[in-house]
């Protein structure tokens, strides 16, 4: 039972490390806004989808698990 605490401070770290890795590379590369991206805008209401940037962030993390697991 022990374990549980430790991963989910564990998850805790990683996502904080994420979201301000996030911060740190949106200055150069504006995620979110990539060519690609779905926006659609109405007279009362937005809606957008990422999915050029979806695409990217599962490209990167697909690579970086395929190195840590070897």
């Amino acid at each position: 039972m022990p374990s549980i605490p430790k991963i989910l401070i564990g998850l805790g770290i990683a996502l904080i490390v994420i979201g301000v890795l996030w911060a740190v590379v949106s200055r150069w590369i504006p995620l979110g806004k990539l060519p690609g991206d779905i926006i659609f805008k109405k007279e009362n209401s937005t809606f957008y989808f990422p999915i050029v940037t979806c695409i990217i962030v599962s490209l990167v993390a697909s690579l970086l698990l395929s190195l840590f697991r070897k």
